[in-house]
């Protein structure tokens, strides 16, 4: 009969080989430490699933399609404006704007109108949005299209401001 833990438990591993997810959930905590460390941004990991979880909050966000994203990316750098982080995922093909906190404006049920004819939406604070990991960057599955910088977000307001605009925009020229 054998002693060692690796030999006798169902699911066990020996150290010098551990399964892909806890590889992945490692890389994921040590992404987390840098998010939090270096960008302020106070995620977790999901142990389950290996995600980095950010709560809306402290940090806002307006998700939408991508081709309405890059527009939007495009107005905040023409206007002489500091684009933030930006998520993409390009299966769904969404981009998520990460944003200073956002404010009550998001109650308006006019703005609410106006992004949910574009298809976009504002993260409601409570809720959570995924950040890359680096086995979602590696598998393509979340990337980031604007890294975080230092602890840099635009303003909520200028972000909606800019996607009412290109969608303004979008709509006239129809």
């Amino acid at each position: 009969m054998s002693t060692s833990r690796t030999d006798s438990e169902p699911g066990s591993y020996p150290a010098s080989d551990p399964p892909l997810n806890f590889l992945a959930v490692q890389d994921a905590i040590t992404r987390c430490r840098s998010y939090r460390k270096e960008h302020g941004l106070f995620a977790i990991v999901d142990q389950t699933l290996g995600r980095i979880m950010l709560e809306i909050g402290a940090v806002g966000a307006v998700a939408m399609p991508a081709a309405l994203g890059k527009q939007v990316h495009d107005r905040l750098d023409s206007r002489g404006m500091r684009n933030g982080p930006i998520v993409a995922h390009p299966r769904s093909s969404r981009w998520t704007f990460l944003t200073e906190p956002i404010d009550n404006s998001y109650l308006d049920t006019e703005l609410f109108a106006d992004l949910f004819r574009e298809c976009a939406s504002v993260a409601l604070p409570g809720s959570q949005i995924v950040l890359p990991s680096p086995a979602d960057e590696h598998s393509g599955y979340r990337v980031w299209i604007n890294p975080p910088e230092r602890d840099y977000r635009p303003e909520f307001g200028d972000v909606v401001a800019a996607t009412r605009a290109v969608a303004i925009r979008e709509r006239e020229s129809e």
